[in-house]
């Protein structure tokens, strides 16, 4: 082998030296990750983000016999992922569920509630088996029958009876505080007696020494009350008012029929609107059903005078009581600002007043 010149070393050196130095590179620069691929993998679906306006993740609509597209179609392209220093956008995690209210029309008393609470998602969404289960409607005085829309249609009641039975309920009472007579006399004249008992559940009488003091946290002007106790313990209370004018309140709907369940109410009369929503902020029923089957539109509320009556053949149902007693308002041709109880809960964060933003499911139901 013929010996290297000096020159002929250096240049060996050199190249050699370059080549190691350009692999330490390249290592540090990754050239062992994965190729990244000729086609970009499919975009993921994107979920329904949070509206600024409500809080709440806006779900898509979707009508009968209609679906969501699992996956983007050809074409979309999915949102980009968030960058550093951006908080990651709320997605929601479940499918459409259920209406936020439903509005039965049409049919018999029994038939209207078993129609709504089955489109609301059942009353099994509500009653777990061996609940303790209290109703309670209005009845409020002991000298008209159910025609006067001064109480509760009794099969309204009735019918919220037997779904609770039928959903593995252990125990239903219902009860009401009446202020026109005693409560055995109105729980009969009412009619509502027979129905329930007929359902398989209680009527039962309220005494004084079940209403026991209770503080209101949230309360923004009724900071304590005595409230009966058996409502504060119960696994589950139906609020079942019945729609009809008041003459102080303009309406009892859903948090006006909450008085029944306090004593000392004369004291309520005073800034009423404020102190219904402070009330509803502590009893909270996980479930309100309207009876508007018949209606008293004025001279309420205790009417007398069936001309004073409407036969609206209607049931509204949610668990949501500020949405309820919302939509029942403007059975009366009034906006739900116009009843200081539905502003008052409202600002309170009680429940939704916005009907325009609600999901609402209408349906007839047929006699």
């Amino acid at each position: 082998m013929s010996q290297l010149t000096r020159k002929q070393f250096l240049r060996r050196l050199g190249a050699g030296l370059g080549a190691l130095i350009g692999g330490w590179l390249l290592a540090g620069c990754g050239t062992e990750q994965e190729p990244m691929p000729t086609q970009p993998p499919a975009a993921a679906p994107q979920p329904p983000t949070a509206t600024a306006s409500s809080g709440a993740t806006a779900l898509p609509t979707v009508t009968a016999g209609e679906s969501v597209a699992p996956t983007p179609t050809r074409g979309e392209t999915a949102a980009p992922s968030p960058t550093v220093g951006e908080a990651p956008v709320a997605t929601a995690t479940r499918s459409v569920g259920p209406p936020d209210l439903v509005v039965a029309r049409g049919g018999e008393p029994e038939a209207l509630v078993r129609r709504a609470m089955a489109a609301l998602g059942g009353m099994e969404r509500f009653v777990q088996r061996g609940y303790n289960v209290i109703i309670k409607p209005n009845i409020c005085v002991a000298y008209h029958t159910y025609e006067y829309a001064a109480t509760t249609n009794p099969w309204v009641v009735g019918a919220l009876v037997k779904l609770c039975f039928e959903a593995g309920a252990g125990r239903v009472r219902v009860m009401d505080s009446p202020f026109g007579g005693t409560p055995e006399e109105a729980y009969l004249r009412s009619g509502i007696q027979e129905q329930v008992l007929a359902a398989g559940g209680q009527m039962e009488i309220m005494p004084q020494f079940k209403f026991v003091p209770a503080e209101i946290p949230e309360g923004l002007d009724l900071r304590r009350k005595d409230i009966y106790d058996e409502v504060l313990n119960a696994d589950l209370v139906i609020n079942v008012p019945i729609a009809k004018h008041h003459g102080l309140a303009r309406l009892t709907l859903g948090m006006k029929n909450l008085m029944g369940v306090i004593s000392g109410r004369p004291a309520m009369h005073s800034n009423l609107g404020q102190r219904l929503a402070d009330l509803t902020s502590r009893v909270r029923p996980a479930l309100t059903v309207v009876d508007a089957v018949r209606m008293l539109v004025a001279n309420g509320p205790t009417g007398g005078d069936l001309d004073d009556v409407r036969k609206m053949d209607t049931v509204i149902a949610s668990p949501d009581i500020v949405a309820a007693d919302s939509f029942a308002a403007t059975l009366f041709g009034l906006q739900p600002m116009d009843l200081d109880y539905v502003r008052a809960a409202t600002e309170m964060g009680l429940g939704r007043s916005d009907l325009s933003n609600l999901s609402i499911e209408e349906m007839a139901v047929g006699a």
